[in-house]
Parts: structure tokens; sequence; C-alpha cells
């Protein structure tokens, strides 16, 4: 385990003019109308591609919040392998997976199946969204944030 060189609110009282104008990007394709629930799974897709476990902690913890089933949560890694996940969210996470990891670009084939299920105002907003979370990935990984304790359910 790596030490954590820094946390994400030194960054938020650090560079506070960035962390607003980045949260503010964030926020733009739920106000757009994408759905939460899709927004968190290719958020938790994009941290796990990119490595960065605060964000992975943080968006798994966001989509419980908004209902996503354990099922899809735990499942997230393995899509292509898990009937859990509708042709929307597919064509979201592959299209994810192509703009994080950026190999060979975005294929037709992968565009092709992000287009037939959304719009073309959808699709700006959800490649900002992908765009966005990399961004909070670099500097989750750069200064080591650590991920968030699961805070423990009272019982009884």
């Amino acid at each position: 385990m790596s030490l954590a060189r820094s946390d994400y609110t030194t960054f938020r009282s650090q560079a506070p003019e960035l962390y607003e104008a980045i949260l503010a990007v964030s926020q733009q394709a739920a106000k757009a109308g994408l759905d939460k629930q899709l927004l968190e799974l290719i958020k938790i897709r994009a941290s796990q591609i990119n490595g960065c476990a605060f964000c992975v902690q943080h968006h798994v913890l966001l989509a419980e919040r908004l209902g996503v089933s354990a099922d899809k949560i735990n499942l997230v890694v393995v899509w292509r392998e898990a009937p859990q996940f509708s042709a929307r969210e597919r064509a979201a996470l592959a299209f994810t997976e192509a703009l994080t990891r950026l190999e060979d670009g975005v294929s037709d084939e992968v565009y092709d199946a992000a287009r037939a299920e959304f719009s073309d105002t959808e699709l700006v907003f959800l490649t900002s969204a992908i765009g966005v979370i990399n961004l909070w990935n670099r500097y989750g990984v750069a200064f080591r944030w650590t991920p968030a304790e699961r805070l423990a359910r009272a019982t009884g």
C-alpha cells in the first residue's frame, strides 16, 4: 500500500476555484438528464481502469446511495460477461473503456453502439462525464488519495 501524498480535502482547499470548476463540469451530465445510476457505473469503470482507489470507493458509495444493485456494482469490472446490464449501459461502458484507454481511439463499432442508445446531445454529455472522471482519477492517482471508510451500519 502506498502512503497518501495529499487528500481530497487538501486539493479542495489548495485550489478552490479549480475544484469548483471541475465539480461544475462533473455535474453537467446529470443536469442534462443522463441517468445518475448510469453515470456512477461509468465513473466506477473508468476509475477501475485508471487504478484510482479513492474514486472507485467514492463512486461505489454514491452508486449504493442511488440504488444501483450490488450485482451491477460488483460486476461492472466484467460487464461484458454479466447479463445484468442493459444495452444502454453496455454501450456507455464500452464507450467509457474506449475513451479511458484511448489505445486505438473509439472504433466505429463502439461509437455506433453508443449512438444507437444515446442522442447526439446525450453523447456529448456522456463524453464530458467520462473525460472529467478521468481527470479526477489523475488527481487521485497522482496524490494517492485514500479511499473513504465505509461507515458502520447501525444494527438492532
